[in-house]
């Protein structure tokens, strides 16, 4: 009898996987094959098209960023309709003016796909890896995306585009944040920031229940279907940390705002 209500007891905590989980799964792994396809599609066909339309190279930029940007929007409708998620942007009007640099925190390898999804026109540093992946390397190149290679002149590089009046998007951590943990961010976003950036932008993200996290595979998805909420907030102006401070010092400050204004909003939410 004691075995019976040992094993009762084990059946009613073991958590379910409802919500779809079997559709959910195999949505999920579409969605990958998708990315990768797009990829391809993109580095073969799209933006091969888009360079032979007259322009200078501004004009190819802007005409490869743009059709990034609309895969990356389809990617994620595909994603929501499909089931695998629902997603809320708060204050998404707020994007992708000239000289922003916007700061995120990274829970979730999906971040940056919604972010550019929502700005027509943006730069972006990313992993060294993209520029080695046959799928993502024909558009990263195109876009001139900034590599996050860990050369001293990637600052300055960073820099510069936002002296240009591009948007730039950075993620301060560097890597996805680790389940459960605070983000940390390190000092490079802000010295960008106080190189080059007109106004600082941060960007609230969180992806609940936690997936696609560091070193975690794309086929441990949760037990129910994910909700992804990007909230813009307030900007930031440069200038009150560089009042009266060299440079090392303007940039430890700001991140040290950044880091508690991150801590704050993400233990509200």
């Amino acid at each position: 009898m004691e075995d019976t209500s040992m094993d009762l007891a084990a059946t009613q905590v073991k958590p379910s996987r409802g919500d779809a989980y079997a559709w959910r799964l195999l949505a999920t792994g579409l969605s990958f094959l998708l990315f990768g396809l797009g990829g391809l599609t993109l580095r073969l066909l799209i933006l091969p098209l888009l360079g032979l339309w007259p322009g200078d190279r501004l004009a190819q930029r802007r005409r490869a960023r743009a059709a990034i940007s609309r895969a990356f929007y389809l990617h994620v409708q595909f994603m929501l309709r499909s089931g695998v998620l629902t997603y809320q942007v708060q204050g998404a009007e707020r994007l992708g003016r000239p000289g922003q640099m916007i700061v995120a925190n990274h829970p979730s390898l999906i971040d940056v796909v919604f972010l550019i999804a929502h700005i027509r026109d943006a730069n972006c540093i990313v992993k060294q890896t993209m520029w080695r992946n046959p799928c993502t390397r024909g558009p990263v190149t195109t876009a001139e995306y900034i590599s996050n290679n860990g050369s001293p002149d990637m600052l300055e590089q960073a820099a510069n585009v936002l002296r240009e009046d591009q948007t730039l998007i950075v993620f301060p951590e560097g890597t996805r944040t680790s389940p459960g943990q605070a983000p940390l961010f390190h000092r490079g976003a802000a010295a960008i920031a106080v190189r080059g950036a007109r106004v600082v932008t941060p960007v609230f993200i969180s992806v609940q229940p936690t997936t696609l996290t560091k070193a975690e595979p794309w086929y441990r998805i949760p037990d129910r279907r994910i909700h992804v909420l990007l909230r813009v907030g307030d900007d930031i102006a440069v200038e009150p940390f560089q009042t009266d401070a060299a440079m090392p010092i303007a940039s430890r400050r700001l991140n040290e705002h950044l880091h508690r204004l991150y801590l704050k909003e993400l233990t509200s939410s």
